[in-house]
């Protein structure tokens, strides 16, 4: 919900840092790994207690998924500008890692709450982890059906390499319950029902979305 517009804030201030690690020869996919790895340390460290220190490791990490794409946007239109009509917005692979890689630290996070206190946290870490599928299930089935209706243009798919629709609870707002999660980890058992809560209504707009656009 809240991606857009928080885009068009953030990406002046991180097209001269993608710009300076083109330069020097960092691809994107190797910005993907980089922060994919650096994430799945800060769960580590969250598991193990050290909650605020993790909580830097995940900023790292979604800064890293931000400047990925700008710099494979970059290189994109230091060569063929388009193809067929349509913007280049990267390579296949670029957002095939990018999808993945993401999901598997989406899920990660939960878990590391979970292992943090097993007797406070395992239930509603599992129910989260739960209402992440239909998220995530419902984010890629969107994405597929419109891909086989002929795709879309980066203009509609905000420069990704898929179909990005909108919904109730989006990157920003996981990144904020995250946040939340690591400033107040006393809390992180009714934050985590919120969220997973937010998640399912997501689900449903996606499921009515799709019923009323493919049927």
């Amino acid at each position: 919900m809240l991606d857009r517009g928080l885009r068009r804030v953030i990406d002046p201030y991180l097209d001269p840092v993608a710009g300076l690690l083109q330069r020097c020869g960092c691809s994107a996919n190797l910005v993907s790994f980089l922060g994919f790895l650096v994430g799945i340390g800060g769960c580590v460290l969250i598991a193990s207690g050290h909650v605020r220190l993790g909580l830097l490791l995940l900023l790292f990490n979604r800064l890293a998924d931000g400047l990925d794409g700008m710099i494979a946007r970059r290189v994109a239109a230091m060569g063929s500008q388009s193809i067929e009509g349509k913007d280049v917005v990267g390579s296949d692979l670029g957002g095939f890692l990018d999808i993945v890689l993401d999901l598997i630290f989406y899920a990660a996070v939960p878990l590391s709450f979970g292992l943090l206190d097993r007797e406070r946290n395992l239930l509603p870490a599992t129910v989260l982890l739960f209402s992440f599928f239909g998220t995530s299930g419902s984010f890629l089935a969107y994405a597929i059906v419109q891909a086989k209706r002929g795709g879309v243009q980066r203009s509609e798919s905000g420069g990704k390499s898929f179909f990005y629709s909108v919904g109730l609870m989006e990157g920003s707002e996981t990144v904020l319950f995250f946040v939340a999660f690591c400033l107040w980890p006393e809390r992180f058992a009714v934050l985590a029902w919120v969220f997973a809560g937010l998640c399912v209504l997501t689900t449903l707009q996606r499921i009515l979305a799709g019923w009323c656009e493919f049927r």
